[in-house]
This record gives structure tokens, C-alpha cells and sequence, in this order.
């Protein structure tokens, strides 16, 4: 990327706003990528931008899933994932201080030495980063905002105890079910966080907490990057961690990113530990003041590899850095994949030119989803490499469906379901490399499906595990997605079988009754229903919503909601339906989506005024286009009269060109004129303008309508029918009727093309010609 005319460096603890920050810059330019730690924080910004500018806009591009529209205009990512060669007026990476990361870390210092953004570069993170961000880029402006809530430690404390709104944090699978079933007998309850969930889980046993229906949430160091939670307090009930190679102790700094999470935006927040165990001295006291020694060396590996041969290749990788506060990453996986796979003779007489080292080196870096065995990864990816760099080319068809099939099996309890998440993970980044499979999107929706599928069974297991359905605790019996709806009827043992007695018995009626009361086996409860019902709602298409003149949006026969009145007219809310059934935290997810369809439809609808083509437009020709989209594709000529005046006839060849009509009384896009646009733009109208002050839908090729009492003017401009004298006029028939009329065409003659009774034509013609 370009060097960045203005670099940022917004340092500081957690709930300063960092993030939210720098969406809101990125937001301000006209293009723009953010780079995220973790794949579940990467679908929640996704989800917060989509909100605001629509799903056409932006693109999600994390190491398994890739949603790219046709022309998106904002990137956000993992920052493994960000494609670097992709020039943005905006670019932040987020967690900077990660560059010090044993694994990972290499990532983050080559974003912060390399990438840039054309006119603007955020680099967010902890103010450990300070001395050394000063020092690598020295050009940085150094940027720090105070927390927006207190942090105070509450000392050690029984789990009995534990105040509502709760995090526990653990830093082992074990321990964490250990102390979520403890909750679950003491407390009715938990969620559970963990960092191997899929989004679709974690979203769903979020939305338990959020809502309200288990006041406990269960969780490792998974919730300490900037995933918001309505948490109060957080009690650490281990201080030690594995890091992939040691168990060792987690300094403050660590402990002080879990524990921010505690106290959102301006609510007070407390963190301390569950007993016996106690903060070691003086680590309380840091946290409060945020006070932590400086990161002193950050993990670095060369960008310029030398793919010419698998030992150039390795060791390009194991040069050393030449600044002393880098340091060079050793035991990198990918790395270690390499050197590996090196040993392999068939391998290394595959591997010769630069384009069969790249293809094994592109293989080397397919993430260990799995965490089993080394070795067994290495020689899947050998595999891999072993077929793709045959004479096909590409992944065997049969052989990777077997392998798919194998995984796809929603048995089994939440170890077997995670571990198969994690497998499937591993084919879903490989079928985004289209060069590898046939029919790549195909088997992305395979594996999405898959994995869909694994999560639903996976929260499923966690809520019968950890969430008590029939105590006093649990909050009376509300279902998974959060709503309140009764408890349904327990499930018959899958080991009961029905009594059959033989007939004439004096109780086999009875029995024969009982037989066909009970419910099936493999009855799914109605709350497990109601969780996929608003998964699929919120991972569905634009396709599948549509909405009508009024503004109502519509799933299939189902009505969701409304566009309601937002910040401005091309920024319209929605307002749900009623959906008794969807518990809090659930309708504000599906609140959200609907949200991001109804900016999805400004842009759409806007689409003619919105491509590079009439973005890179001179000066006077943009203004004029802003004015078309203030009025959704109408806008009055004497008031663009500036732009107008400015224009140079290439540049009204150019509008023409791109379908946009300047006339002597209206501008107007043709191609929003026609019926679907009509329909979309009185849709928006609906939801801005006060009730009774918005037109009725004119009827099919109508060229011009009565004017009503009560309309708002500016609503029948804002659907393409500007109001003269008399009549709303569709624009292109205005502009048509005006220059006959300049040139000397009676008005009573020209009553048919202004669709009205002669009686009115002087009327309408005066004001025309006004």
C-alpha cells in the first residue's frame, strides 16, 4: 500500500471507544478496511457496519468465510485475512500489541511496518505499544482517550456468591465446564465462551446472557478482544494459561484485557478472583490504574520470501531482522508445515520453480483448526499438496467429498462437536481458494451448511449441559433464543419403549393410550425451532426479504417489521413485528439484519448513482449526483443552478452516459423512474415523512397524479412525480412538457401529456414555465 498521509495511534485501555472510533473514521471515507483479531470480533463489526451503510458495501473476509459483494467499498477482516495488495483511503488494524504474540505476532508487525492506507492509517492497541510505535513510526500521532467507566477490583469471593452479570474466566476446556456446572446447580445457569465455538454458537449462547436468561456467563481469554457483553463483574478462576508450548503465568496486561471487559460504555465495571484464589500484590492496583510495563519486542519475519526453491524459501523465513526490537519468530506452524514436509523426497521433486514452492508454501499456511497431532496435519497437508500439484491441478472431487461426509454428523456430545467444527473449518478455508476445488462455491455453501448445522447441535448440548430448564433459578423456563415462551414437554427417554400388552388384558387400553400421548423420541423442542428460525434469519441473503410500497418487510408470508423514521432520509431504522416468540437478545439480532437490508436497499436503489464510473465524475458533475441521492434520483434544477452553470458539455455528456437527465426544471435519473424503484423510493418515503404526508403509489404508467392535501411536496419529488400547479408530474414527462411548451406548444394541447383534465392544463403549464 501507499504510505499514508496521517498515522494514528489510538492507545489506551479497554472501553476508550477505540474501535468504535475507528469505524466511525473509516465510515467517514469513501473506502476503507479494518483488521481484527479474532474472527467472532470480525463478524461483530461486520454485523455493527452492514447496519449502518448496508450488506452491498462491505465485504467480510476472515480465513473461512469470505462474503464479497460485487463492489464493496469497506474491507473488514481478521488481519491474517486482509487482502494487502487492495489500496482503501482508510486502514486500521485493531489489538496492535498483539505484534508481541508468540504465534501470531509476526502478522501485526508486518501490518504496522507495511501497511498503510491511502490518506489515513489507525493502529489501535494497549499504551504498552507507546514507546515502541514511537520508535518504528516515528510519524505516528500518538492518541489516547480515558476509559469511559471505572474499573475497580472487588477482591476474591466465593462462585456461590457472584454478583448477577457475571463473567467467569478459566483458561482450560475442563475447568471451564467444571465451573459452568457448578453454576448450573447453584445458580440455574451459564453461557459458555469459548474460543473453538463457531460464531453461529457463540452468538447463540451470547444471546442466553444478553437477554437475560442466565445471568452467568462461562468463558476463556476468548472474550477478552473486544467482544461486548452486558458484563458487570469478571472473576478470574485461573491466572495460568497454555500458550500453544508452556503453561505459564499471564502477566497484568493480559489479566487487564479480560478484565475490561467488565462496565460497557459508561457503567462501572469490577473484576476480581473466585476463591481461594487471590490476585497476586500490587496486580489490582495496576489494572485499576492501568499502569503496565511496556512491550519491549515485537515478533518479526521477512515479507520478501524467495520462492525459487524450498531451501531459499526457508531460509528467507529464518533471516533475522535487522532492528533490535525486533525479534524473530520461531516455531511459526506454517514454518514448521514446511520444514517438515521438506524432508519429503517426493515433495521436494514436486516442489522446483517458483510457482510449485508458492502453491506448497500457500499449502503450508492452511491453519491446524484441529489441534490433534502434528504429524496428522502434516500429512494432510500432504496430501493436498500431493493433488493439487498433479496433473489436475485441483483437490479430487470423491476424495474430498468422503472426507466432508465424514465430519457432517451432529451426534455426539460438545468435545466431538467442537472437534468436528474445527475439522470443517479446515475445508471451508480450503474451498475459498477457487483455484483448488471445482465448483468452489458450491462446496462453500457445503461446508457452511456443515458447520450451520454442527453449531445449532452444538448449543443444543451446551444449554442441556449448563442451563437448568425446570429450578426456580432459571429464570422461569424460557427458551435458547431468550423469548418466554412455556417449557415444552420433556422428551421420552430414547430408551423407553412402548408397553405392549397382549389384547383382552384389562389395562391394555390404557396402555395403547399412553403409547399414542407420548411424544417421539427425537421431538425437536419448540425453543431449538425458534434458535435456527433466527439464525437463518440472520445469515440469510437479500434475496430472501422483500418490502412493499408501505415499507412493511416481509419474510416469504411472514412480516418482520417496518422502515421506520432514521437519522436521515437514506438512513432509515426498522421497527419489529410483534415475534412473541424471539426473546431480547435474539430480536435485536434480527433487528439488526433487517437494519442492514433496509440500507441495502438505499443502495441498491441508488446503485446508478453510486458506481466508480460517476464517482470519479469533475467537481460540479458529483455535486449535482449528491443532490440526485438527497432526493432519491430527483432533484430541482434551480436549485443545483450552481452546478448547472459549472457544468462543461463533456461533463453533461458524461451524466447522460451514465443515465442522469439535466433538465431546465428537473434533474432525474431515468432508470429510478420505472416501477420497482417507484415502489422502493415510497417505501423510504414511508418511513421519513409523517403519516398522512406521503402520496399514494400512482398507478401503473401513470404520467402524472393529483396533487393531495395533506402530501408533503418533497415526498412526491422524492418518488420522481415534482409537484406543478395542480399535478405531480413524473419527471422526464415534466422536462418534456416544458420544452414543448417553450417552444410555443398551446397548453390545452398538451393536456394528454400531462395526464390531466384540460380545465387544469393552464394551471399546470404556468407553473412549469415558473
Amino acid at each position: 500500500m501507499a504510505d499514508a498521509s496521517a498515522i494514528t495511534a489510538v492507545l489506551g485501555p479497554t472501553n476508550t471507544g477505540k474501535t468504535h472510533r475507528a469505524i466511525e473514521r473509516m465510515l467517514a471515507h469513501d473506502s476503507g478496511m479494518i483488521g481484527l483479531p479474532l474472527r467472532l470480533l470480525a463478524r461483530e463489526v461486520y454485523d455493527r457496519v452492514t447496519t449502518r451503510v448496508g450488506e452491498a458495501r462491505v465485504a467480510l473476509v476472515t480465513g473461512e468465510e469470505k462474503r464479497v459483494p460485487r463492489r464493496p467499498d469497506y474491507w473488514v477482516c481478521t488481519v491474517e485475512a486482509m487482502p494487502i495488495d487492495l489500496e482503501v483511503d482508510f486502514l486500521a488494524i485493531d489489538e496492535i500489541q498483539l505484534a508481541g504474540h508468540d504465534q501470531r505476532g509476526h502478522v501485526f508487525t508486518e501490518r504496522l511496518l507495511l501497511s498503510r492506507g491511502r490518506r489515513e492509517t489507525w493502529f489501535l492497541g494497549a499504551d504498552t505499544m507507546r514507546p515502541l510505535m514511537s520508535e518504528l513510526v516515528p510519524t505516528a500521532k500518538l492518541v489516547q482517550h480515558p476509559r469511559l467507566s471505572r474499573l475497580a477490583s472487588a477482591g476474591t469471593g466465593k462462585l456461590s456468591r457472584l454478583p448477577p452479570r457475571s463473567a467467569v474466566v478459566a483458561f482450560s476446556t475442563p475447568q471451564v465446564y467444571e465451573i459452568a456446572e457448578r453454576l448450573r446447580a447453584q445458580r440455574g445457569g451459564a453461557a459458555v465462551v469459548l474460543g473453538a465455538l463457531s460464531p453461529r454458537t457463540r452468538n447463540a449462547q451470547v444471546a442466553m446472557f444478553q437477554s437475560g436468561e442466565v445471568d452467568y456467563l462461562v468463558a476463556t481469554d476468548a472474550i477478552g478482544m473486544g467482544l461486548n457483553l452486558d458484563v458487570r463483574h469478571v472473576a478470574f478462576a485461573a491466572l495460568r494459561k497454555f500458550d500453544g508450548r508452556d503453561v505459564r503465568d499471564l502477566d497484568p496486561a493480559e489479566l487487564a484485557q479480560i478484565a475490561g471487559r467488565a462496565g460497557r460504555h459508561l457503567t462501572d465495571g469490577t473484576f476480581g478472583t473466585v476463591a481461594p484464589l487471590a490476585l497476586p500484590d500490587g496486580v489490582a492496583a495496576a489494572i485499576e490504574a492501568h499502569r503496565f510495563p511496556p512491550v519491549r519486542r515485537l515478533l518479526w519475519r521477512s515479507s520478501e520470501l524467495d520462492r525459487s526453491s524450498i531451501d531459499a524459501l526457508l531460509a528467507s523465513l529464518r533471516e533475522p531482522p535487522r532492528v533490535r526490537s525486533l525479534k524473530l519468530v520461531r516455531d511459526a506452524e506454517d514454518t514448521a508445515a514446511l520444514a517438515r514436509l521438506a524432508e519429503d523426497p517426493e515433495i521436494r521433486a514436486r516442489a522446483r520453480g517458483e510457482a510449485a514452492v508458492g502453491l506448497l508454501w500457500e499449502v503450508c499456511r492452511i491453519p491446524d483448526f484441529r489441534k490433534l497431532l502434528f504429524e496428522s496435519h502434516v500429512a494432510l497437508l500432504a496430501e493436498i499438496y500431493g493433488q493439487l500439484s498433479g496433473p489436475k491441478a485441483s483437490l479430487d472431487t470423491d476424495w474430498m467429498a468422503e472426507r466432508v461426509a465424514e465430519i457432517d454428523d451432529v451426534g455426539g456430545d460438545i468435545d466431538t462437536l467442537i472437534t468436528r467444527i474445527a475439522s470443517i473449518r479446515t475445508w471451508t478455508y480450503i474451498s475459498n481458494h477457487a483455484r483448488w476445488v471445482r465448483d468452489a462455491a458450491a462446496w462453500q455453501d457445503r461446508t457452511r451448511a456443515i458447520e450451520d448445522r454442527l453449531s445449532d447441535a452444538l448449543h443444543e448440548r451446551l444449554v442441556q449441559r449448563f442451563v437448568e430448564r425446570g429450578g426456580g433459578a432459571a429464570r422461569g423456563a424460557r427458551s435458547s433464543s431468550g423469548s418466554s415462551r412455556a417449557r415444552p414437554a420433556p422428551r421420552r427417554a430414547e430408551a423407553e419403549e412402548p408397553v405392549t400388552l397382549p389384547e383382552g388384558h384389562p389395562f391394555a387400553r390404557i396402555a395403547a393410550l399412553r403409547a399414542l400421548l407420548a411424544p417421539g423420541p427425537a421431538a425437536p423442542a419448540p425453543e431449538d425451532d425458534g434458535a435456527r428460525w433466527v439464525e437463518s434469519i440472520v445469515g440469510a441473503p437479500h434475496e430472501r426479504f422483500s418490502v412493499d410500497a408501505a415499507g412493511r418487510i416481509h419474510d416469504g408470508d411472514q412480516l418482520l417489521g417496518q422502515l421506520a423514521r432514521g437519522p436521515a432520509l437514506l438512513l432509515p431504522d426498522v421497527r419489529l413485528a410483534a415475534l412473541e416468540d424471539v426473546g431480547p437478545g435474539a430480536r435485536s439480532r434480527v433487528l439488526r439484519r433487517l437494519v442492514a437490508f433496509a440500507r441495502d436497499l438505499v443502495e441498491e436503489l441508488l446503485g446508478p448513482l453510486r458506481s466508480p464510473e460517476v464517482r470519479a465524475l469533475p467537481g460540479a458533475a458529483r455535486g449535482i449526483v449528491y443532490q440526485l441521492e438527497q432526493g432519491l434520483g430527483t432533484a430541482a434544477a434551480r436549485e443545483a443552478g450552481e452546478q448547472i452553470a459549472e457544468l462543461a458539455p463533456e461533463d453533461r455528456a458524461l451524466l447522460k452516459a451514465h443515465g442522469i437527465e439535466v433538465g431546465e426544471r428537473v434533474i432525474y435519473v431515468q432508470q429510478l423512474l420505472r416501477r420497482g424503484a417507484l415502489e422502493r423510493r415510497l417505501a423510504l418515503c414511508a418511513a421519513w415523512f409523517d403519516r398522512g404526508r406521503v402520496p399514494a403509489c400512482p398507478a401503473p404508467g401513470a404520467v402524472s397524479v393529483p396533487v393531495a392535501r395533506g402530501v408533503d411536496p418533497r415526498a412526491y419529488a422524492a418518488i420522481g412525480y415534482p409537484v406543478f400547479g395542480t399535478r405531480a408530474i413524473r419527471a422526464d414527462v415534466a422536462e418534456r412538457v416544458h420544452r414543448a411548451l417553450v417552444s410555443g406548444e398551446p397548453a390545452a394541447r398538451l393536456s394528454s401529456w400531462m395526464g390531466c383534465p384540460a380545465r387544469e392544463a393552464p394551471r399546470v403549464a404556468a407553473s412549469l414555465l415558473g
